[in-house]
């Protein structure tokens, strides 16, 4: 086994690992960007590495570095983790040709899966069944364009390297095929530095299967079960889970089969995923191997009792398999919903900033969580927006999914927007707690699944204000405890007048709007009014994460959170965050909208200027394009009108609410 490894990778994975070769004395050397000298990985790491500037390209991609930062350490080995460098092919071959062990299968397999059009035509000359579809090496507009008339609509547009969603987009018409091209060769190129695309036949209503397998170098192949991904936006996993609802024992029996025949076929080293995707007619297609370990791979590790950084580390090392296939058992269900920075009411649109509130749940045998960032952690530009990755496990589904709610009640982002509510609602949906969501059901029911916002009833706002009551009383009298005179009426918080306790006015934002509330009394009895409502409140407690009191006579009880910033409320069913805005601030607490500007909807930078100054424009239409967090925004004119000014060029970075370009009236 290994003394020292270098983990060529930053956040949740690089901490992921570092905890495996912890727990067999094994040290780690951290890498990190200019973004991330105070990371969570760099911290946890026994030393870390400076490897450049905070674009991937000037870091995290830079394999030269990277080797260079490995072999000055001692480190005997490199993990590459997930995205960045591992599945390059190239960065496999330069680690050994250093003297090093890389952490993976050789980079002979993974150029014969690099490319999704080698890699179909290589799978069904092994007889794994792939779908219809062109992998040829004439990339000519006109001859994709042709290749996707013949296979007929809805065709696939695929990004031939790398994964993850990047560079994929559906076409419906012939009409839309030349646009959908470009789009999707820009993105592949940015993501992945190559642009060359396949074409499939989309299947309708699919469902997406993806086989945890293992090689060794002795000969060994087997596969260790099955991961659901099928519910999916824009092509992004969205809720993962092992075992699948929708597999029968045959249907599993013969897809894990098929995985360690595809496994065998490229001569495969190490972990791996073989993706498939299942029609409505129960045939299933090979889509791609994934050669490196997958951001869900805790699911597999929840139903087998298996580490799977622990099978890499000792197949890297030249030990044979730790168990034979017939040795695999499952138990249970296991399900991995992913928190991201991102505001899923505004296209899921990536967010930044400090997270100045993070709170998850806590962690059992059957509640996990893998993070790579605490509380006052900054979530950059620069990369994916993860926060975390929540994932439980229970004796079946029904009891999985029951766990998975009351542990992401307990999760609370307080910075950037978070997907948090979201995922409650999607967990909650008919379609996924009856086990039967296809790829395509999310986008195409999002608004069923995620309705917009309804405002808290004035029964909320009166529990939110009487807990922010409990806490400030809380603070002033620990604050009077410390005094030499604890007992002072003005040592205590309730606006005491001479006889009896005063007036409080409290002002409670959330989004955009405000709303005054009014109090009389103290320590856990109150009179609260708000929009000519009135509550009387009585023994309202707030203690160990949660408030309870009873409202005009109704006991009630939520999960609680509350500081002199903001105040959270969970009751079991939905989540509200309120900001705590002082009463004297100006009505309008949201953001300007941009009015005849165009502003950057976040921090990141501009790829594509479609319009000049003069140029007449539509509202709605497509004035640019910005690329930020691994994806693509599309810029879109606010109005209709004369370009009077492009005030941004491409190329640039700009942040969030920067005028890129301003409208005069035509």
């Amino acid at each position: 086994m290994f003394d020292k490894i270098l983990i060529a990778n930053r956040g949740e994975i690089a901490c992921r690992v570092i905890r495996t070769c912890r727990r067999f004395g094994i040290r780690t050397v951290a890498v990190y960007s200019e973004a991330d000298a105070s990371a969570q990985h760099v911290r946890l790491a026994d030393e870390a590495w400076p490897i450049g500037g905070s674009r991937p390209q000037d870091s995290y991609l830079r394999s030269d570095i990277i080797i260079a930062a490995a072999l000055r350490s001692g480190a005997q080995a490199i993990h590459p983790g997930y995205g960045f460098l591992s599945e390059n092919a190239d960065f496999a071959d330069a680690v050994a040709a250093a003297g090093l062990t890389f952490i993976g299968p050789p980079g002979a397999s993974m150029r014969k899966m690099g490319s999704k059009a080698g890699a179909k035509d290589l799978m069904a000359a092994a007889g794994v069944p792939v779908v219809p579809g062109y992998t040829g090496e004439n990339q000519d507009a006109t001859q994709l364009q042709s290749e996707a008339d013949r296979i007929g609509y809805p065709v696939m547009i695929k990004a031939a390297h790398g994964g993850g969603g990047k560079g994929m987009r559906i076409v419906r018409t012939a009409g839309e095929f030349a646009a959908a091209l470009e789009s999707c060769r820009r993105e592949a190129a940015s993501a992945f530095g190559r642009d060359r695309v396949l074409l499939e036949r989309y299947l309708e209503q699919p469902r997406h299967i993806e086989i945890q397998v293992f090689a060794d170098d002795h000969g060994h192949a087997i596969h260790l079960g099955e991961r659901e991904c099928s519910a999916q936006r824009r092509y992004q996993k969205v809720l993962e889970e092992s075992p699948s609802p929708l597999l029968t024992p045959t249907m599993r029996e013969r897809m894990g089969a098929a995985a360690v025949q595809a496994a065998r076929a490229i001569d495969y080293r190490n972990a791996g995923t073989v993706e498939f995707i299942v029609g409505s007619d129960g045939g299933f297609y090979f889509m791609e191997i994934n050669t490196r370990l997958q951001v869900e791979h805790p699911v597999t590790e929840m139903v087998t009792g298996l580490d799977l950084v622990e099978w890499q580390l000792r197949v890297a090392a030249g030990e044979p398999l730790p168990l034979a296939q017939e040795d695999i058992r499952q138990h249970g269900h296991a399900i991995e919903v992913r928190l991201y920075a991102e505001d899923a009411e505004n296209g899921f649109l990536p967010g930044s900033g400090r997270l100045e509130r993070l709170r998850f749940p806590k962690t059992d045998a059957g509640t996990r969580i893998d993070t790579g960032v605490v509380e006052g952690d900054v979530v950059t530009i620069f990369y994916d927006p993860m926060i975390a990755k929540l994932v439980v496990h229970d004796q079946d589904r029904t009891r999985a999914l029951a766990r998975l709610r009351e542990a992401l009640a307990d999760c609370e982002v307080v910075g950037p927007k978070s997907n948090v509510e979201f995922l409650e609602r999607l967990i909650r949906h008919p379609s996924v707690t009856e086990g039967r969501i296809d790829t395509s059901f999310l986008d195409a029911h999002f608004a069923e699944v995620f309705p917009p916002a309804t405002p808290p009833g004035a029964d909320v706002l009166a529990a939110a204000a009487c807990a922010c009551l409990l806490h400030d009383e809380r603070k002033v009298r620990a604050q009077a405890r410390r005094t030499n005179d604890p007992h002072s009426p003005w040592a205590i918080s309730d606006g005491w007048r001479l006889g009896h306790a005063g007036q409080r006015v409290l002002s409670l934002g959330w989004r955009q709007q405000r709303q005054l509330l009014t109090a009389h009394g103290a320590g856990g009895d109150y009179r609260i009014e708000t929009d000519g409502a009135i509550f009387k409140i009585e023994g309202a407690h707030l203690e160990a994460g949660h408030f309870t009191a009873r409202l005009d006579g109704e006991a009630r009880r939520w999960r609680c959170q509350v500081d002199a910033a903001h105040v959270f409320l969970h009751d079991g069913d939905r989540r509200w965050t309120f900001s705590r805005v002082p009463v004297y601030q100006a009505e309008n607490i949201g953001v300007n909208a941009g009015g005849n500007r165009l502003l950057a909807p976040m921090p990141g930078r501009v790829v594509l200027l479609k319009v000049g100054v003069g140029d007449i424009v539509c509202a709605g239409q497509e004035l640019g394009v910005m690329e930020a967090m691994k994806m693509e925004l599309s810029l879109k004119a606010p109005c209709a009108g004369r370009i009077a000014a492009v005030q941004a060029k491409v190329g640039d970075f700009v942040e969030a609410d920067a005028v890129l370009v301003r409208l005069e009236d035509a």
